[in-house]
């Protein structure tokens, strides 16, 4: 029932409207018109005055057909923003079936994918009359500048009992059931300033004392759900003084909160017994980005998605991801939330691609879904 035509034709016009994180003024326009024209009723919160970004989150609903009306509302949610360099794209489409850019920029299927392949069903389930309950669309804002569009999100504007993003990699019938909790770490070393070549025992070198703390540290992958990583190093000066401050950026995940709380401390420490040593001071600040979720085979909500992809002819896979999505903060306001892979690869980079067929299986999907909404208990 999908029209390929018609879904490429979507995916094309949307990729071509440029939204960088924080530039998603035009995107939204186009979207709330394709929202109306596809009979929903659209609102947004203040998502804008928040985050600085041009845009607010898109809260649309689909009602549920009469036969359906006592069933659960379910919620579909994509991000309308890209990464750079995402201005003036020009896809094409290849002899080999995938959708690409010119080479000089990204494609935008990142989330862009998820959002045509969602209209496309919508569109679909309405022309062919089948029952449905009643969905909850949700298009963020800034979700590529660290989920800051969910993470706005007033969860009252939220009316759904269970939810599925349309934001993940992986072959088309992979179900992120869990994705880690992450904590944004700022470490700052205060050292003593001193001439470098006349007196550089007067000094305590900051470079110095943060590099040995580091040293400390266990980073990297620290077991099968527990990551961690120092993303930046800043500071330093002239060569002739010894440096007196540095700034260390870096981020701690775990799909288990003891766990991540473990490795932060871990990281506290090793800053705090340097600094001590050598005689410098440390501030540490850590801070939870998003909520860790988590959910098993049994769960009602990922039964549905894998009825839904069995349906379709395709063998549900679940697996934890390593990142961090929209999916997060939706668990965290109280929606069961998973995430459906969708087909794109290389996202983030100008070799960005995507099938026409996974786009088509993506929207069937979505399809079946909504088909499998009208009886699904909770």
């Amino acid at each position: 029932m999908v029209q390929e035509k018609r879904l490429v034709e979507q995916f094309i016009d949307l990729v071509t409207v440029d939204s960088e994180s924080g530039f998603e003024g035009a995107i939204s326009k186009v979207l709330k018109a394709r929202l109306n024209e596809l009979g929903l009723t659209v609102t947004e919160d203040e998502a804008a005055k928040v985050t600085g970004h041009e845009a607010n989150n898109l809260f649309a609903i689909l009602e549920a057909t009469e036969d359906a009306k006592d069933q659960p509302t379910i919620l579909f949610t994509c991000h309308m923003d890209t990464v750079t360099p995402g201005v003036g794209i020009k896809p094409q489409i290849d002899a080999d079936g995938y959708i690409r850019s010119d080479g000089t920029t990204i494609l935008g299927s990142d989330d862009k994918a998820g959002i045509a392949a969602l209209f496309e069903a919508i569109e679909t389930i309405k022309a062919s009359g089948e029952s449905h309950a009643k969905v909850q669309v949700v298009i963020t804002i800034g979700e590529e500048s660290g989920l800051l569009g969910a993470r706005a999100i007033d969860p009252t504007h939220l009316i759904a009992s269970y939810g599925y993003a349309l934001d993940s990699n992986g072959d088309i019938g992979d179900i992120a059931v869990a994705a880690p909790t992450q904590s944004h770490i700022e470490i700052e070393f205060y050292g003593k300033s001193a001439h470098a070549g006349v007196s550089p025992e007067k000094g305590i070198s900051a470079i110095q004392v943060a590099a040995k703390a580091i040293s400390e540290m266990s980073l990297g992958r620290i077991d099968e759900e527990t990551t961690a990583n120092i993303g930046r190093f800043e500071g330093g000066g002239p060569t002739n003084i010894v440096c007196d401050y540095v700034k260390l950026i870096a981020e701690a995940r775990s799909i288990k909160q003891d766990k991540l709380d473990a490795q932060v401390e871990s990281m506290k420490q090793a800053v705090e017994k340097t600094a001590l040593k050598y005689g410098a001071t440390a501030k540490f600040n850590s801070n939870i980005v998003y909520p860790a979720y988590c959910h098993d085979a049994d769960s009602p909500v990922v039964q549905l998605a894998s009825s839904a992809i069995h349906a379709m002819g395709a063998t549900p896979r679940t697996f934890h991801s390593g990142g961090g999505s929209d999916a997060n903060v939706f668990n965290g306001l109280g929606v069961p939330t998973v995430n459906l892979a969708v087909g794109y690869e290389h996202i983030h980079t100008t070799n960005e691609q995507i099938k026409v067929e996974c786009l088509v299986q993506t929207a069937q999907l979505v399809v079946e879904i909504l088909k499998k909404s009208a009886t699904f208990k909770k």
